[in-house]
């Protein structure tokens, strides 16, 4: 059955985008059918992150008006063909109708096996209206109180709309954190947050500089291992966490 993964964490810069772009190479890679569907508003960066920049001649905001269909909006990355992005619209203003965008992932869930929403930052309410539909949270986080404060926050709020399938992803992990003594260990943030961790993703120039590039994340990379697991997780397969 089709799954739809929302990805969340409450404020900017948890790296929320390189989540879902990282989940759904790693998905694709498994050999899956993926779209990635942009609703960090006004602020499009799929389109860097897989080299598409030419490609996309629509967005999310076309194929809800009715102007164009799902079909025609969405864009294949190449090399990664099972791989879809329906884009976010231009405008940081857009209203996007709760309903229309129901019926939007209703129709996607015919022709993809996993559908990766990208929220932005804060609380959108067209993603809470949703929540009845999300299969699996994921709640991004980096190791300091800032993110950890935001994303139990985030978290409180989606199991308030129903929500109780939720899992914490640790991203930007590297000692630093621990030596600069921002949190004592990666336990910390698991405690605080209070959710369930599935994956931690390192902080790895590679995966910076591939996704920076619009090329492809090498699979001898570390956060590609990472997120390989998180994706073989998610399917229920059985991975051993490391922190």
């Amino acid at each position: 059955m089709s799954k739809i993964i929302t990805v969340t964490s409450g404020k900017g810069g948890t790296g929320k985008s390189t989540v879902c772009a990282g989940l759904g190479y790693a998905l694709e890679k498994q050999g899956n059918h993926v779209l990635i569907l942009e609703l960090d508003l006004g602020f499009r960066c799929m389109d860097i992150f897989f080299g598409i920049e030419d490609m996309v001649k629509h967005d999310l905001s076309s194929v809800l008006s009715g102007r164009y269909t799902v079909e025609e909006t969405v864009v294949s990355v190449p090399g990664a063909e099972k791989l879809s992005i329906i884009c976010s619209p231009d405008n940081p203003f857009i209203n996007v109708n709760s309903l229309k965008l129901k019926k939007l992932l209703t129709e996607l869930k015919e022709k993809y096996e996993f559908i990766i929403i990208d929220t932005g930052a804060g609380l959108l309410k067209c993603v809470l209206d949703i929540a009845d539909m999300i299969d699996i949270l994921l709640t991004a986080a980096t190791p300091d109180k800032i993110s950890i404060r935001d994303a139990a926050k985030a978290s409180d709020k989606f199991y308030e709309k129903g929500c109780i399938n939720q899992r914490l992803v640790i991203n930007k992990a590297n000692s630093d954190y621990l030596n600069l003594g921002l949190v004592k260990s990666f336990d910390e943030v698991i405690d605080n947050t209070g959710i369930q961790l599935i994956g931690v993703i390192p902080d790895d120039k590679m995966l910076a500089k591939a996704f920076g590039k619009g090329s492809k994340l090498s699979k001898n990379s570390v956060s590609f291992n990472a997120f390989d697991a998180i994706a073989r997780r998610i399917k229920g397969q059985y991975v051993p966490l490391t922190v």
